[in-house]
């Protein structure tokens, strides 16, 4: 068990009758990245605080480098970083000024933490801002801040959850190259939470594909993706300079269609399972009077993989908003229901 950083044993959360998070038992290894694949409202958040030791288990165990969740929270809490969803900085203090306090919070000795202030601002491109306000930030210089804060005390394992929501392309290229530097130079193990499948797809050792609260499915992506590979699943992608409504809604109407996707004015994306399913949507495309002018045969995709397995899409949520336990959380009764806790 020495190489295990992480590991949950039938972890749940329940808040009253409502389960947030649903017996999940995995393991993370030391120095790889792990990620928590689903909606938003899946269960991901709601992990994650409690393998930081902010929400205590309903029932089950868990282990964070080793040490018990419930029994030994503080020394858990020596062993993590973590870059939660809202961002915890002080918008009237300068870059070094907030990571000089977040610092202080830890104990360090004035001099080492000076030194790794400067490291980690040279990490993160940010050595010319350190003495601007955050307050003038962008979202995306205020989220590399955001992410040094956490690793001041240089922390085995880093806990991050979505840390590219909301981030325009570039800064999210720049996070996620971030990411993967600091698992390569430092070894540091890293749990990400994320609804992108890119981001998952591009990141992550393993994954384990979440949904209402269970992991549905954990592998690496590469194996993920070989589940629809090796069924009769087909994904297609056709441009159709005419497409319209009606064609589109013919191809719905077809019995071996599992999603549908519509890209733009011209562009199609269908997912269909049956050994005849691409010649029904040729032929169906067709009949309809689409003029088809390429058709391209799809690698499936981690989004085609959690459609494969969950039977909807992970951009689907409930859009009932439902007070329960705190801000965040929605209830959910059971597979039946589409009311979601995050």
């Amino acid at each position: 068990m020495q190489d295990v950083a992480i590991s949950t044993n039938e972890l749940t959360k329940r808040f009253g009758d409502l389960v947030a998070v649903d017996h999940v038992s995995f393991d993370v290894m030391r120095g790889e990245i792990f990620g928590l694949l689903g909606p938003n409202g899946a269960g991901k958040t709601t992990l994650i605080r409690m393998l930081c030791t902010l929400s205590r288990p309903s029932e089950g165990t868990a282990s964070v480098s080793g040490y018990d969740i419930k029994r030994e929270d503080s020394r858990v809490r020596e062993q993590i970083g973590l870059v939660s969803e809202k961002m915890i900085m002080y918008d009237r203090l300068t870059a070094e000024e907030n990571l000089r306090l977040f610092g202080n919070l830890y104990d360090l000795p004035n001099d080492v933490l000076s030194q790794r202030i400067e490291e980690l601002l040279d990490l993160v491109r940010m050595k010319k801002w350190a003495d601007q306000q955050i307050g003038t930030f962008s979202t995306g210089m205020k989220q590399r801040i955001n992410v040094i804060r956490a690793l001041l005390h240089q922390p085995n394992i880093l806990f991050l959850d979505e840390p590219t929501l909301g981030l325009d392309p570039q800064s999210t290229g720049e996070i996620r190259e971030f990411i993967k530097n600091i698992n390569i130079e430092h070894k540091t193990t890293i749990i990400l939470t994320t609804h992108m499948m890119v981001e998952a797809d591009m990141l992550c050792d393993r994954v384990g594909i979440i949904d209402y609260g269970k992991i549905a499915a954990l592998d690496s992506p590469r194996n993920l993706k070989r589940i629809i590979s090796g069924t009769d699943t087909t994904v297609v992608e056709l441009h159709i300079p005419n497409l319209s409504t009606g064609i589109t809604s013919q191809i719905k109407s077809l019995g071996c269609i599992n999603n549908v996707i519509v890209g733009d004015d011209t562009h199609i994306k269908v997912q269909a399972k049956g050994d005849d399913a691409f010649d029904n949507i040729i032929d169906c495309v067709r009949r309809s009077g689409g003029k088809i002018s390429s058709v391209k045969n799809l690698e499936p995709t981690l989004e085609d993989v959690f459609l494969h397995i969950t039977g909807h899409e992970v951009r689907e949520q409930t859009s009932e908003k439902v007070k329960a336990a705190g801000p965040g959380h929605g209830p959910r009764h059971g597979r039946r229901t589409k009311k979601r806790i995050r």
